[in-house]
């Protein structure tokens, strides 16, 4: 292990837990501190300001210039009271990560020195350049002109030293280049559209909220084995790797006890997000080994969206004050769980009711009836859709492997919700439709109190699942901005629901009582999206089989599933909810499949380096051991003897020939495989080259030199193992 530097890997890792200064006060106390809150725009801004503000967000208004410019000043005065030397424009480009340009509070004061300004003007409008982003072709370089403007409805907080202020991005043309503007188009088109719905059962429902809690999965891996794996320096995930001896078969590690540097990091990182009020909540260890969860308390989709791509960032800088570094690949090492990013999807009323909520009423149960088959409906008709919204190069590596939702989308929703849809089909009334309250179960055990039963047990295999009263998205990944799977989820959903209203109007036209009309349009959906419905097993050969005769999607290939973004639904679909125009899906699409092609390309050039620079050589170096050894044999012992004993030698010497071979082999035609395909012009075509024909040779190198690991005498073998990298010391 040369390339460490340390005398061995047990040095290279011996740290001890670094301690964290804790606050002497509660939470409570220091909870959003970094935050520009209500708390601190009523300290900050004058009264008719705050007012004006507070109504702006909760009415979904525009803000004046001559208000922007006043809180722009109460801002800025808190900022610089908070430490802060810069402001930023805060975006989340096509990257699928953040961006932020940093400006210094300071503008010339006319007498040789400098004031520290910051106008609504700035506060509310910037110009970042809009040809140096992924774009999809909306914008070439010589048409540089783009804007970030303000979202009011996520509140500005302070990183280290600079104000941080979230915003969309747009092209000089109006197309947005960001996850934020179609995801708050997405949430105000289901907010209409499921209140309409809504008011079918209550006038006093306004608005409805989207409401989002995500559980981020993780690997932490000791800094010096990070830095002397450069694949997951390069990548994000090891390209190569013998599984280790023992991994999580034991399934030892789930929830099993924090180890204490481990711990340190947890804490430091809560502190660090509860400052930014990002409201962190549950932390644990996951099925694999260096795997953890961090969950926060459910937040309005915006908001929650927002939190989750800081603390991602957050993460990556604490990590590295605990001498850790962050994966959040979806599949950094083989043989063992993936991580995901679950996201569990709610929808609430301003009355405080949850839509997907049995309630007490019959009145109450008929809503959570309509609300489940519409999402029923619209995920069945746009589930290729859906999981066209989360796969990409890395998540591909995880769904469907066993241990994470497979690819294909279907819903989960219990026996007792399947039992009520049944009873539904088959009511010929309201009043028929009932649903029982949560059971109690005794144990029989002295000390051991009643549990009360969840009305839906849980599927971990089902990537769209009713959990109570929300549904868990369980296929996004771990490294994905949420907003590309709730953008599709909300538009779908939202599409839906307005269908259903419109029908449902359409029979009280006609005659009908609304709740009959409502009762009738409830039961075609249920019956129509009944394929999407599955309560078994999804890791099962079978449930593959019987997707494909229920005409669900099961294709596999990350660039054919964009096309679905292109296909007459679902741009009819995505116009009609006003979420993405046809320009800005093309454009996207255009996006997602250079990204794809990028990352195999990146990821195929680092492994032909590490098999031609590191493990063949190494692997080289061992067998002139193993010749030597012979030699000397030979030369100690003769004839039948000397065979013998050397015999074990002589074997290895010809499978490294014959692996070392194959990989050169695999690695020219995998570089001529490369070349041929960069020559394609369509990104289209070219993603689907490097999809079908590079991205295989991968597979076939990494065999070889996995076989070499075995081999390779362990302290010529250049690279850390699985077994270093997976346990923590």
């Amino acid at each position: 292990m040369a390339n460490l530097r340390f005398k061995s890997v047990e040095e290279a890792t011996a740290r001890k837990a670094v301690k964290v200064d804790l606050p002497k006060e509660r939470v409570d106390a220091y909870y959003g501190k970094q935050v520009f809150n209500r708390q601190r725009m009523f300290e900050y801004l004058p009264k008719e300001t705050y007012e004006g503000l507070v109504e702006a967000i909760d009415n979904r208004k525009p803000l004046s210039r001559e208000l922007a410019d006043s809180v722009a000043e109460g801002m800025k005065r808190w900022a610089l009271d908070n430490g802060a030397r810069h402001y930023t424009h805060w975006f989340h480009p096509l990257t699928g990560s953040t961006a932020e340009k940093h400006d210094a509070f300071v503008e010339h004061d006319g007498k040789g020195g400098v004031v520290e300004k910051f106008s609504g003007k700035l506060l509310v409008q910037q110009e970042p350049d809009a040809s140096s982003f992924p774009n999809g072709g909306i914008r070439n370089t010589f048409e540089a002109r783009g804007y970030s403007a303000w979202d009011i409805s996520s509140p500005a907080f302070i990183v280290d030293n600079t104000l941080c202020i979230p915003t969309v991005f747009v092209s000089y043309t109006g197309e947005s280049l960001d996850y934020k503007t179609p995801l708050l188009r997405s949430l105000n088109t289901i907010d209409k559209a499921a209140t309409r719905v809504a008011r079918f059962f209550n006038d006093d429902v306004k608005h409805v909220i989207c409401n989002l809690g995500w559980e981020q999965e993780y690997f932490l891996v000791d800094e010096a084995l990070f830095a002397a794996r450069p694949d997951l320096v390069l990548t994000g995930r090891t390209l190569m790797g013998h599984e280790s001896a023992k991994n999580q078969q034991l399934e030892d590690h789930y929830f099993g006890s924090i180890p204490s540097r481990v711990e340190a990091f947890m804490l430091d990182l809560e502190l660090e997000a509860h400052r930014l009020g990002i409201p962190a909540k549950t932390r644990h260890n996951e099925v694999a080994p260096n795997q953890f969860e961090l969950a926060p308390v459910f937040e309005e989709a915006n908001l929650a969206n927002d939190h989750n791509l800081l603390l991602m960032s957050v993460m990556e800088e604490v990590a590295k004050r605990h001498n850790f570094r962050v994966l959040l690949h979806e599949k950094p090492f083989a043989g063992i769980n993936g991580s995901g990013k679950h996201n569990n999807w709610s929808l609430g009323t301003n009355t405080g009711k949850l839509l997907f909520a049995p309630g007490k009423t019959a009145r109450e149960n008929f809503r959570f009836v309509t609300f489940v088959a519409n999402v029923m409906a619209a995920v069945h008709k746009h589930n290729g859709l859906l999981k066209a919204s989360i796969i990409n190069a890395t998540n591909a590596h995880r769904l469907g492997a066993n241990e994470a939702p497979p690819a294909i989308i279907s819903m989960f929703l219990g026996s007792a919700v399947s039992s009520i849809l049944d009873k539904v089909v088959a009511a010929e009334s309201v009043e028929t439709i009932s649903i029982n309250g949560k059971e109690q179960l005794t144990l029989d055990i002295a000390q051991i109190p009643e549990l009360t039963i969840d009305n839906t047990d849980r599927n971990r295999t089902s990537p769209f699942a009713f959990t109570g009263n929300r549904f868990e998205y369980r296929a996004v990944g771990s490294s994905a901005n949420n907003a590309s799977a709730l953008i599709a989820l909300n538009a779908a959903v939202a599409d839906q629901l307005n269908l259903f209203a419109d029908k449902v109007e359409e029979r009280i036209a006609k005659g009908e009582t609304r709740d009959m009309a409502i009762l009738e349009e409830v039961k075609k959906l249920i019956r129509e999206s009944q394929p999407i419905h599955f309560d078994g097993n999804g890791y099962s050969d079978e449930w593959k089989e019987e997707a494909a005769r229920r005409g669900l999607n099961t294709e596999t290939s990350a660039p054919l599933m964009y096309d679905i973004y292109n296909t007459p639904e679902s741009v009819d679909m995505f116009e009609r909810t006003g979420v993405l125009t046809r320009k800005e899906i093309e454009a996207r699409n255009e996006v997602k499949w250079e990204t794809y092609t990028k990352k195999i390309q990146i990821e195929s050039r680092v492994l032909g380096d590490l098999a031609i620079n590191h493990v063949i050589p190494a692997a080289v170096r061992y067998q002139s051991v193993l010749l030597d050894n012979v030699y000397k044999i030979q030369q100690l012992f003769k004839g039948e003897k000397a065979e013998t004993i050397a015999a074990q030698d002589l074997r290895n010497i010809e499978k490294i020939a014959e692996h070392v071979s194959a990989i050169n082999t695999n690695v020219k035609d995998m570089v001529n495989a490369r070349k041929i395909a960069n020559k394609i012009e369509s990104e289209r075509e070219k993603a689907i080259e490097y999809h079908d024909v590079v991205a295989p040779y991968m597979e076939t190198i990494r065999y070889h030199i996995d076989k070499l690991e075995l081999m390779v005498d362990n302290e010529i073998w250049p690279l850390p193992k699985y077994r270093e990298l997976l346990f923590i010391r």
